[in-house]
């Protein structure tokens, strides 16, 4: 077979419709790549999960996002349960420290009979 030649314009005989033209091909295989390439690492991510799920199956893309997104659902609904007690105890110790404070700072400026500038400002800033 004789090697044929491409005939290429020069890109600045291109109009800019021609240019995208030949551009978006190159553009639409890189997104789909990009996809792909994403769609792999979760797979190789989750694949205790899709054994459970799934086990000796050859997994379509679709399936593979399903499980992700499954898998998500469950992991933030079990971050939840484990974190919204321990949430609410934190913020409870929060309170409960910050009053203790509060309390630890009257007593020790009460304790000086001359109050100076820096002091009544301070006393009037916590009562805020």
């Amino acid at each position: 077979m004789a090697p044929s030649t491409v005939f290429m314009e020069p890109d600045n005989l291109l109009t800019p419709k021609e240019k995208n033209k030949l551009r978006k091909p190159v553009v639409e295989k890189m997104r789909r790549d990009r996809i792909n390439s994403s769609i792999e690492q979760l797979k190789l991510l989750l694949e205790k999960e899709f054994q459970r799920h799934q086990p000796n199956s050859k997994l379509e893309k679709a399936d593979v996002l399903e499980v992700a997104v499954s898998y998500l659902k469950q992991q933030s609904q079990l971050q939840m349960r484990t974190a919204g007690p321990f949430h609410k105890s934190s913020q409870f110790d929060f309170r409960e420290g910050y009053s203790r404070c509060l309390q630890e700072a009257f007593h020790f400026l009460s304790l000086h009979k001359v109050r100076t500038d820096t002091q009544t400002k301070l006393l009037s800033h916590f009562q805020k």
